[in-house]
């Protein structure tokens, strides 16, 4: 077990890396001058060539591209990711002041998520073939044809603006990210559930639980005491690899929202082509997805005694 925790570390390492030198090339293609950018930020409309030299001496342009990588990866892994081209704050600051809301946001879509995965997928086990099957299966193919953005737009729309129910500019707060959660849920719980309902009609073929049966098991407990335990790593696996594509699309659904976190600060940034906050936003990303994905494969470990393949 130590083993293997041992190499998904050593291939998170490798691949946060390989992250970092794709995130920083990004300096290498942006278009304009990043020393105006910043200085226009501060208030200078039309800088002087001295201060252009001075600001592009302070953020390390004027030395070679493989100095800069260095340099930047050894800010990076101290928390200091370089000033913002738009605002002339620090990113790290930026970040810190918008994460506590996406955390929020991405902690109530996870257990709007699974308590929309869960039902759907045991339902769907249990009456495998038949109607409750169907609309549970129904109920999953729509949520994640569906994008998050229109599922937004509609919950904003209807409950919100129509209903009354909520703000249309969110204030980041526990109750506030209830309905920003709802697309994100919608979304990944539906996948989750696919993986999940698989992987239940797989283990119900499996000896033990003929055996089971055999005994006179009732097929509700087939199902929650001998099914279920042998099916989570499937779920935790799906979970890992799928917080990803919940945070990106957290982007989306914190614009539609007005959600103060920092997928809404990414798409802001994109726009104003806002370098060094794109890159540090995508490596927080590319982090986040790491952990979930090695939390979820420690689970899996602790569970069942094998390494995740």
């Amino acid at each position: 077990m130590p083993l293997a925790l041992l190499r998904r570390a050593g291939q998170a390492l490798l691949t946060l890396f390989a992250a970092g030198v794709v995130v920083w090339s990004l300096q290498l293609v942006a278009p304009g001058d990043p020393a105006r950018r910043v200085l226009g930020a501060l208030g200078f409309a039309n800088p002087t060539d001295e201060q252009v030299a001075a600001t592009r001496h302070d953020l390390g342009l004027d030395v070679p591209a493989p100095q800069r990588f260095v340099q930047w990866l050894l800010d990076a892994l101290s928390g200091n990711f370089g000033t913002s081209w738009r605002t002339g704050r620090p990113v790290t600051a930026e970040l810190a002041d918008r994460l506590p809301a996406t955390l929020r946001l991405a902690v109530v879509a996870l257990l709007f998520a699974l308590l929309l995965a869960i039902p759907l997928a045991l339902v769907a086990a249990r009456w495998r073939g038949g109607a409750p099957d169907i609309g549970a299966r129904t109920v999953m193919f729509l949520g994640a044809a569906t994008p998050s953005f229109v599922v937004g737009t509609v919950v904003l729309e209807l409950v919100v603006l129509r209903g009354g129910v909520g703000r249309v500019l969110s204030d980041g707060s526990w109750g506030g990210a209830v309905l920003p959660a709802v697309p994100l849920a919608l979304a990944a719980g539906s996948g989750w559930a696919r993986v999940l309902r698989t992987s239940l009609v797989e283990v119900s073929d499996a000896p033990y639980i003929q055996v089971s049966q055999a005994r006179g098991a009732t097929p509700l407990r087939r199902l929650l005491v001998h099914a279920v335990p042998s099916a989570l790593p499937a779920l935790l696996a799906a979970i890992g690899l799928t917080v990803g594509s919940l945070l990106a699309g957290a982007a989306v659904v914190e614009t539609v929202f007005t959600w103060p976190g920092v997928g809404r600060y990414l798409i802001e940034a994109i726009g104003a082509r806002d370098v060094p906050v794109v890159q540090a936003t995508v490596l927080l990303g590319v982090l986040g997805c790491l952990a979930a994905s090695m939390i979820a494969d420690s689970v899996t470990i602790a569970l069942t005694g094998k390494a995740v393949r």
